[in-house]
């Protein structure tokens, strides 16, 4: 009796693990209507700094009975450093969409069908910076006009960042409503796919040669 007991309750854990939300741990994006960037004067006097090969752009989207990682191969952009900390706005990552891969095969002719990103259509997305707000210590609030699927939204989240000589990290984990750049698949009636998906940036680099 005690042993079937804790087949049960592990069974039930799984199940429970395999029903939670990425999302539910991380911030979501606020989002708004894209705005019109206006380069800051302190990036004219800053150092480009441009992403090394070890930088990622990874994403985390989930449904009903689990959920799958991903992220994207190839990308390009920069950013602007003075006084050892990110400055100005207007700096951009472009974003390879034929480089997206995820952890089935499958899945990711998938997410570059139609029902998803559209990649055919759309080979390209990109990040623009339109506003940069120190909120402490090596802690920024950044907003940045997203263009995913054809759609541009502005969205703010929270990121943080380390100068160190020629070496800079950005790191940001948060959410966004794929709702919003109009990815509207909802999967199987069984195994509805969520609307929140968890991007995260992971970003290395170093002054422009």
């Amino acid at each position: 009796m005690k042993t079937t007991s804790l087949i049960i309750l592990s069974s039930a854990a799984l199940i429970l693990s395999s029903c939670e939300n990425p999302a539910d741990k991380t911030d979501s994006a606020s989002v708004s209507e894209a705005v019109k960037v206006a380069p800051a004067a302190e990036a004219a006097s800053g150092v480009k700094y441009a992403f090394t090969p070890d930088s990622e752009i990874l994403f985390t989207g989930s449904k009903v009975t689990g959920s799958h990682s991903g992220g994207f191969k190839s990308f390009t952009g920069n950013f602007t450093v003075a006084g050892n900390a990110l400055a100005g706005t207007g700096q951009k990552i472009t974003i390879d969409m034929t480089s997206l891969w995820s952890d089935n095969d499958k899945l990711t002719e998938h997410l570059k069908s139609a029902d998803f990103f559209d990649v055919a259509k759309h080979p390209e997305s990109s990040f623009e910076l339109t506003a940069l707000k120190s909120v402490s210590e090596g802690k920024f609030e950044v907003s940045g006009n997203l263009t995913l699927n054809g759609t541009s939204k502005n969205i703010t989240f929270p990121a943080s960042a380390e100068v160190s000589g020629e070496k800079a990290k950005i790191h940001a984990k948060f959410d966004i409503n794929r709702k919003d750049f109009g990815i509207v698949y909802a999967g199987k009636a069984d195994d509805l796919i969520r609307d929140e998906v968890v991007i995260e940036l992971k970003l290395g680099a170093a002054p422009e040669a």
